[in-house]
């Protein structure tokens, strides 16, 4: 694989700014042409089936095509925070998160990095790498990329976050956002296939799907939510549905509108409307959730 070839004209996501990343100049990811990790360690707070006792081992990738004004992780979303490696390195962070006893390999963030993860798994491989992979996208991918990614990502860990291109423009810079989601979850889901499980209850195979409910935008849940059940229906438990309540006010939330974390009131209208549609099959996230400790130190750890 010629890497560089690729980022001469980067096309890896779906905004295709065509940036030269080899010259360094950033493209819409905000990176340029060197893998960039914020952090690589055991990680407690996805799903139970994800990280169980042991921990998912997380390896959280800088950069990132969407432009949430409320994102978490604005310090690594942005490219500032993090550490540049190279491919050798990370394939040995694979091998000490292996050692460390996680469950799998979780991929935070990757579609900008996906031709050199690729080459790192290569190798991993070879030398003994037996954990699955998940990747953990906030679903504003392109069919190509998901299809790109077959043989190497076992689970999809995917965020289905708006319906609305109104909503997804002003909040997430992306009014294409529903556009290119909706047909790349199903490829997903297609290439994964049904959820699958060790003895300990941990997922070996299969897409989890998240919506996180937002303050103020109860209807537009609601829409993803009847989104999710189309998908349920014409194929039960084709995928794991995973309504959370976490959103806490990060970066520049409050100049869009949504400067308050969501009521319990809000939430659980989101939840019975899931359960109405039949989405009981996967995890409804406590309110209490909500709290910035669930957000990792990007402090180099592991890296």
């Amino acid at each position: 694989m010629d890497i560089r070839h690729i980022l001469n004209n980067c096309i890896l996501c779906p905004r295709k700014c065509g940036v030269d990343r080899t010259s360094g100049h950033t493209g819409a990811c905000h990176m340029t042409d060197t893998v960039r990790v914020s952090r690589a360690a055991l990680h407690m707070w996805e799903e139970p089936c994800i990280s169980g006792e042991n921990g998912s081992g997380a390896v959280f990738f800088s950069g990132c095509a969407l432009g949430c004004c409320f994102c978490q992780n604005k310090a690594i979303s942005g490219g500032k925070a993090g550490k540049d490696i190279s491919i050798s390195r990370l394939c040995n962070i694979f091998f000490e998160l292996q050692d460390k006893g996680a469950n799998n390999i979780n991929l935070v963030t990757p579609g900008q990095w996906r031709p050199w993860i690729i080459a790192a798994l290569d190798i991993a491989r070879t030398k003994g790498l037996r954990l699955p992979i998940v990747c953990n996208t906030g679903g504003y991918e392109t069919v190509e990329s998901v299809e790109a990614w077959r043989g190497y990502i076992d689970i999809w860990l995917a965020d289905l976050k708006y319906v609305s291109s109104a909503l997804s423009a002003e909040l997430s810079a992306a009014p294409d956002y529903f556009a290119q989601a909706k047909p790349a979850i199903e490829a997903m889901m297609a290439q994964a296939g049904h959820p699958a499980f060790d003895a300990e209850g941990i997922l070996q195979k299969g897409v989890i799907l998240r919506h996180l409910a937002l303050p103020g935008h109860v209807e537009d849940s609601f829409a993803v939510l009847n989104q999710m059940a189309a998908w349920n229906d014409a194929d039960p438990r084709c995928f794991l549905p995973s309504v959370m309540s976490q959103y806490t006010p990060f970066y520049k939330a409050a100049e869009h509108g949504i400067g308050r974390r969501i009521t319990t009131y809000e939430y659980r209208r989101v939840v019975n409307y899931a359960m109405d549609l039949g989405l009981s099959s996967g995890y409804m996230q406590q309110k209490s959730s909500a709290k910035e400790e669930y957000t990792p130190s990007f402090d180099l750890t592991g890296v």
